[in-house]
């Protein structure tokens, strides 16, 4: 019998690449998107099912779950969509600073609680979430989406109290840099009293050395596969080899000297 997975930010990058990944494992794929109209590639797919959502408006949600189970039974629900919010924070606006946990945190919170009670009358689920390697090492002026995917992590782990004997798994995949519009796809908030640091680490991120040793988004769906079917008991999956260097890094050095790297590294410090 094929399973079902329920991604949410399926449009592009990541999330789309994944729904691609599981259609073709022969999974039945409910890929929802804030304008599912404009999708032309996944609506081809025979298995693929386009839902309208922006998990930042919660009177969505409700009906998006209903919709989902009327196609079919969700057996892992993937929350992926997010964005960046970078620059300095005397530069953002509270609505901008709302705007961004509205959608990388709770988004996914009151989703997720949507979809308990169907996973709990069958014992059975898995709830998978995008976050970053910037939970552990954030970057200059991703101080609040830093924050969200730190969030994110550990509500994950607090969640598996809950979770465990209702026989539900709860899992994070940590990606580091990946060869997505990372830059072209932020929101981006400028204050002219930290311009030179901002410029400086625009020009880190647009510099060939940062694509050359990000990771194919296609690599991180693999694991989300594996996260999804292989049975494991594991809360955490470090996904590519950006996140899985830097992480083993960070566990040697401790984040005091891997900050102080970074400084260095974006702000010629």
């Amino acid at each position: 019998m094929s399973q079902t997975i329920f991604i949410t930010g399926a449009s592009s990058g990541l999330g789309k690449l994944t729904a691609k990944l599981f259609a073709e494992k022969g999974w039945t794929v409910i890929a929802t998107m804030r304008n599912p109209e404009k999708e032309t590639e996944l609506s081809q797919l025979p298995n693929v099912h386009l839902l309208q959502l922006d998990v930042s408006n919660a009177n969505q949600i409700a009906d998006v779950v209903v919709k989902a189970e009327q196609i079919s039974q969700v057996d892992v629900l993937f929350n992926n969509a997010g964005y960046v919010l970078a620059g300095a924070l005397e530069g953002i606006s509270d609505e901008q600073m709302e705007q961004q946990f509205n959608t990388n945190v709770f988004g996914t919170i009151r989703l997720t609680r949507a979809f308990l009670p169907h996973f709990r009358a069958r014992k059975v689920g898995i709830i998978l979430t995008t976050t970053s390697l910037g939970a552990y090492i954030p970057d200059p002026f991703m101080s609040l989406y830093a924050a969200t995917k730190s969030a994110l992590e550990t509500w994950a782990e607090g969640m598996t109290y809950e979770l465990d004997r209702q026989g539900i798994r709860i899992k994070t995949i940590i990606p580091g840099f990946m060869q997505t519009n990372f830059v072209g796809n932020a929101q981006m908030s400028f204050h002219e009293a930290y311009e030179e640091d901002w410029n400086n680490v625009l020009s880190a991120y647009a510099h060939p050395d940062a694509s050359a040793n990000s990771d194919n988004p296609a690599d991180i769906a693999e694991v989300i596969y594996a996260a999804a079917t292989d049975g494991k008991n594991q809360i955490h999956y470090f996904a590519g080899h950006d996140a899985t260097t830097r992480y083993k890094e960070l566990n040697l050095k401790g984040i005091d000297s891997i900050l102080d790297t970074r400084k260095k590294l974006f702000l010629g410090e």
